[in-house]
């Protein structure tokens, strides 16, 4: 009987312990309050609306007395060329977004990394993490500017280097892809390129070291040392990217799209909100939206599982 009671007082001081802890610091408990009072009312209230994806929702008639159609706007999604199109745009547009924003800013890092000019090295960096912090909003209007085939800058050194005839890069459906992947290329390559350069300062210096005694050049120290070290953390931002392979920038694509390239340009997201918001079509909008949260949501749980299978990668 002896090592029960033992335990039970073990078990007791234990939480008499945490008890106090949460008396002494309920000061900072307190303070979480506020958040969590928004976000409770900002995110998980209009949970509540993912009803309409099953009704013929009528504002006038509201949740309660509109009529239940079960999956049926589910099946119309499947069966509306525009939204197989839409589905498949946002694959593409996400998949190319995510390559090049894994191998662009590798790439840059890896040379930066090479610059041993720290005053030179930070203003670059720096002038490259600017973009980061511009919103869609502006840089949308910068960029229609500058690949306006009306005197766009872009297109005025096409036609004065090149001689050849000015491009509607925002208007055709050929090269808008190629846009909106270069452009947030441009505009997030500095953030994620500091990933990597605070990677590569963990390597092991003696590895370099080592090398150098074996007569091994720069290349081949890249190849042999930088790369295979930084293969963690590109395994772990490759397989969390996964989560937001349906996200393919509702902001930068609505603010640079139009009618003329609906055909390659146009998203889930931006389908969404013109059916919904614009169109009036609130049930299909939110089956559609729905329909993309959940795929988001098993694509976010691989990508976990993937990174903590090949990366030891773990939050909780």
């Amino acid at each position: 009987m002896q090592p029960t009671v033992d335990l039970k007082r073990q078990t007791t001081a234990v939480g008499t312990r945490k008890q106090w802890k949460v008396r002494g610091t309920w000061q900072l408990h307190t303070m979480l309050l506020p958040a969590l009072v928004i976000v409770f009312i900002f995110q998980y209230i209009p949970m509540f609306g993912l009803v309409m994806a099953f009704q013929d929702y009528e504002p006038w008639l509201g949740f309660l007395h509109s009529p239940w159609v079960g999956l049926e706007h589910f099946k119309t999604m499947f069966e509306y060329e525009d939204a197989r199109q839409v589905i498949w745009n946002t694959l593409v547009i996400s998949t190319l977004k995510i390559i090049f924003n894994l191998a662009v800013p590798l790439a840059f890092a890896l040379l930066l990394n090479e610059i041993y000019v720290m005053k030179f090295k930070r203003t670059v960096q720096t002038i490259v993490y600017l973009p980061h912090f511009l919103s869609w909003v502006i840089l949308g209007g910068i960029l229609i500017d500058m690949l306006s085939p009306e005197g766009g800058i872009v297109n005025r050194i096409l036609t004065a280097v090149f001689g050849i005839e000015p491009i509607f890069f925002l208007g055709d459906n050929e090269w808008f892809r190629t846009v909106v992947v270069v452009t947030d290329v441009w505009k997030e390559c500095g953030f994620n390129t500091i990933v990597f350069l605070a990677a590569l300062t963990s390597i092991n210096p003696s590895l370099y070291e080592a090398a150098i005694v074996d007569g091994a050049n720069r290349w081949q120290q890249t190849i042999y040392i930088t790369l295979p070290s930084m293969l963690p953390i590109v395994i772990v931002v490759g397989t969390l990217s996964l989560g937001n392979i349906l996200n393919a920038g509702f902001d930068q694509i609505l603010n640079l799209y139009n009618p003329l390239v609906y055909k390659t340009g146009d998203i889930i997201d931006t389908y969404v909100y013109r059916v919904g918001l614009l169109n009036g079509d609130f049930s299909y909008a939110t089956a559609v939206g729905l329909f993309k949260s959940i795929i988001s949501f098993i694509l976010v749980v691989t990508g976990y599982r993937l990174a903590y299978k090949y990366a030891n990668y773990k939050i909780f």
